[in-house]
């Protein structure tokens, strides 16, 4: 939303800012963000749960996620990936605008550099940026019909074994036809955001983020006939859960865990919420995957 007032021209001027303080680096661009932002006359919302590492000072206001939600402009967020999955969910029912500054090791999603981070978000706020959005998925556990669980995932849902040597059997519905019977070690259900994610390491293609797609990829199949199945984004899908095991599970972005049991019906389709994920000016999605992944190199 552009801001006016006498002296400046505000694309933002609510400040969300938040993450999770595991490391004294991050605590350092949390303040050293804070107090630039403040002296650029921005107002500042930080978690509650940092008023222990942040003091109060004027144009700082400490608020809940819901207020921070919807009072908020631009939300950044300091951390890593899982920092920035973690964020998204939180703000997805908003349709807050987000960007990261990385903090973690790949980065797939935090653009911003923590070393130049004054510079980079000086030229965001001015309005050199681009706006692109993801989707989520939504899940629902239910038992005999009775809702038991539910919740969302940026990158991915995974049903897996707890055990490794533990096999599981299910049933995929895909819009309501039965797709397959699978016996495996689980099923990742995945979003282009996600392709880079936990399917990629077995063995998943990589889909660009503007695909109005979902992604199923089998977890160490019994058989080698089952490959990875691309299907529309618009589909529904749904699991049946077939076997006696008491070790398995769902999990979301792998962050939100929830036991699975015999009958369960997992139910699995695309958020009409979505994430609007800033870049600077200058990204470029296939340079960032050949630098994150070692493309070229040898």
């Amino acid at each position: 939303m552009l801001r006016k007032n006498s002296k400046k021209v505000f694309f933002f001027k609510n400040i969300g800012v938040v993450g999770r303080i595991k490391h004294p680096s991050v605590l350092k661009t949390f303040k050293n963000l804070c107090i630039w932002l403040n002296r650029k006359n921005y107002h500042v919302m930080i978690e509650d749960d940092l008023t222990d590492h942040l003091k109060y000072d004027k144009g700082i206001i400490f608020s809940d996620i819901h207020e921070i939600g919807k009072q908020a402009d631009l939300i950044v967020v300091i951390g890593g990936d899982g920092s920035m999955l973690n964020a998204m969910r939180k703000f997805s029912k908003y349709e807050q605008k987000i960007i990261g500054i990385n903090h973690g090791k790949l980065g797939f999603l935090t653009d911003l550099n923590p070393n130049h981070v004054l510079n980079q978000l000086s030229k965001i706020l001015n309005g050199s940026f681009f706006q692109e959005k993801r989707f989520l998925l939504d899940v629902r556990v239910d038992k005999k019909k009775k809702k038991m669980f539910n919740n969302q995932a940026i990158n991915e849902i995974s049903f897996n074994s707890c055990k490794i040597k533990n096999m599981i059997d299910f049933e995929v519905f895909i819009d309501r036809n039965l797709a397959f019977f699978q016996r495996s070690n689980g099923l990742i259900i995945s979003t282009p955001t996600g392709s880079t994610a936990h399917s990629l390491s077995i063995g998943g293609p990589i889909l660009t983020p503007n695909l109005n797609a979902i992604l199923l990829v089998p977890i160490f199949p019994h058989s080698i006939c089952f490959r990875p199945l691309l299907i529309h984004g618009n589909s529904r899908i749904k699991l049946k859960i077939k076997s006696q095991s008491n070790h398995q599970e769902i999990n979301c972005d792998g962050q939100i865990v929830h036991s699975i049991h015999y009958g369960d019906e997992i139910l699995i389709k695309k958020s009409n919420y979505t994430i609007n994920l800033l870049h600077p000016k200058y990204f470029d999605y296939f340079k960032n995957l050949k630098n994150k992944l070692g493309w070229g190199k040898f």
